[in-house]
């Protein structure tokens, strides 16, 4: 409501009841942490190549019927072909050892009777189980896709329904499908139902991501309000995310590890009698009643008074009438407006593309890949306290191009690195993933400032959509690495640093008014123009 904080101001700004929820809220994002890169340990490949199903061949033979490759400049034994076992045996047979025969002139057959896969780091995934390689090995960027295809779906439903049916509600209602799926999907005997799974978790969570979000927004005070958006939420889902690595190397079967996630998400629904839902929703549903009495609940714990009359009822109605008129059509309507739009799906979709391409893409570099996804989540926490500081004192345009350039670059850098120098490497990607974890903190803020009020959520939900394309995208682009290694990072630094090229024609919104109409934020651009024709002429 628009006079809500001036109707609650009574209750203060840090009191118990505000204290307790904005840590509730919070703990609860550390479940969104955890649930979102399961896939990279769950989907990882293990060490395999093609079973050799003949207990009468030595082991001399057993190893010689693999045939070496090079892969990415290094010899290995080839994952997807053997030797003719049936040529194998009548050489050994005729008593021939693997040193006195020309093994290239054997011909080569693919893993017909299927693959050994090395228990050292993995004691199953869902690539061993169901042998997702070689012709099959399509299948595992598919799966890690259909999380973000949920992402979309729950992106345009959970809004919809928490504006029907309450923020509580479906926070709540998402948060325990989500750890029914969960378990439900440990039990998957097919890649087909475990990728439908997957997509419903995918929806599910994004829904508790966004009502939880809301929630806070719409309960916190304004002090806190601002320290949960910016920060709270981002660092706890952090901490979930550094949480995962250590869990999954206990836990080293994929079944059991979702299991475990399951059950800890299970924790979190007794909140439902200690979170409450929010005023703000129950006044615009014209609830007044029950909207007062949670703001009275709030005074008893903050310990102060509260008035007789809290709302008062003929405002409540005349504002709960009020309807939008504006619709996804005027995101696109005028030329000034639809560039800006354009700009802001292209920033998005690559952002994505490489903040979650090189978070999947863990387990695919050297060294330990438990660690190697720790150091990754650990890299966003002081980005995004970066991010906040910057935010509060920089110009948005600069800042994000810079980062993205720098994220970019990073990534480019990583082909001319030797291949012994693994820990180098790391560290480029590392601060690669810094740089676009920045990047991805400043485009959402300044995206929510560049449109008008009128039009805000609409143009938010427009560049979230195409957020989603980018991270449904992310684990194709990940998948090159088969091909060539290099590949994914070429294709993900050049496109980050063509967007911030892009970022370069976006007016700058730091310590302006935000625009309220279509009007204002055309006449904002119309100067941005101005100025920048100006030194074009100078």
């Amino acid at each position: 409501m628009g006079n809500y904080d001036e109707d609650t101001a009574f209750l203060g700004q840090k009191g118990p009841f505000f204290i307790i929820l904005f840590f509730l809220l919070n703990g609860v994002y550390i479940s969104t942490g955890l649930h979102s890169f399961y896939i990279v340990f769950v989907g990882a490949s293990p060490s395999h190549h093609c079973r050799i199903a003949d207990g009468n061949l030595s082991e001399e033979w057993m190893k010689a019927s693999i045939p070496n490759e090079i892969v990415n400049g290094k010899l290995q034994p080839s994952q997807c072909w053997r030797y003719s076992l049936e040529t194998v045996r009548k050489l050994s047979a005729q008593g021939y050892s693997p040193l006195e025969v020309n093994l290239t002139d054997i011909t080569l057959e693919t893993c017909v009777d299927g693959w050994s896969y090395s228990t050292e780091i993995y004691h199953s995934t869902i690539v061993s189980e169901w042998d997702l390689v070689c012709d099959s090995e399509w299948r595992v960027p598919f799966a890690s896709s259909t999380l973000y295809m949920g992402y979309l779906l729950g992106s345009l439903v959970s809004g919809q329904l928490s504006d029907r049916f309450g923020r509580r509600k479906v926070f709540f209602m998402s948060l325990a499908a989500e750890a029914l799926v969960i378990l439900a999907q440990s039990f998957s005997n097919s890649w087909l139902l475990f990728c439908v799974l997957y997509f419903f978790v995918g929806t599910f969570q994004i829904s508790v991501y966004i009502t939880a979000f809301v929630l806070g927004n719409e309960v916190l005070s304004e002090s806190l309000r601002v320290s949960f958006t910016s920060l709270g939420a981002s660092l706890h889902y952090c901490f979930g995310y550094m949480l995962l690595p250590w869990m999954a190397f206990a836990v080293r079967d994929w079944r059991s590890l979702l299991r475990v996630l399951s059950g800890l998400t299970v924790v979190f629904i007794p909140l439902w009698w200690l979170i409450p839902e929010s005023p703000r929703w129950l006044l615009s549903q014209g609830r007044v009643l029950e909207s007062e009495a949670i703001v009275r609940e709030a005074a008893k714990k903050n310990k102060v008074s509260a008035p007789e009359v809290i709302f008062i009822q003929s405002e409540v109605q005349q504002a709960a009438s009020q309807n939008s008129k504006y619709s996804l059509l005027d995101v696109l309507w005028t030329r000034d407006i639809r560039k800006t739009t354009f700009l802001c799906l292209l920033l998005w979709i690559a952002i994505n593309i490489g903040y979650f391409g090189l978070s999947l893409n863990t387990t695919n570099l050297s060294g330990d890949p438990f660690l190697n996804c720790f150091l990754s989540a650990v890299t966003e926490m002081p980005a995004y306290i970066v991010s906040l500081l910057l935010l509060k004192s920089c110009p948005r345009r600069p800042v994000l191009s810079a980062f993205l350039i720098i994220g970019g670059g990073f990534l480019l850098l990583l082909q001319l690195i030797p291949e012994s120098q693994h820990t180098l490497a790391l560290v480029l990607e590392m601060a690669g993933k810094f740089g676009l974890t920045i990047s991805f903190t400043v485009v959402y803020i300044y995206t929510a400032e560049l449109y008008p009020t009128v039009l805000r959520n609409l143009g938010m939900g427009l560049c979230s959509s195409a957020a989603r394309i980018g991270s449904i995208t992310a684990p194709y682009i990940i998948f090159l690495g088969t091909f060539n290694k290099y590949l994914p990072y070429i294709l993900m630094g050049s496109l980050t640093i063509a967007s911030s090229i892009a970022n370069m024609f976006l007016p700058e919104t730091f310590r302006k008014v935000l625009p309220e109409t279509l009007e204002q934020m055309q006449k904002c651009k119309r100067s941005y123009m101005a100025l920048v024709d100006g030194f074009t002429v100078l």
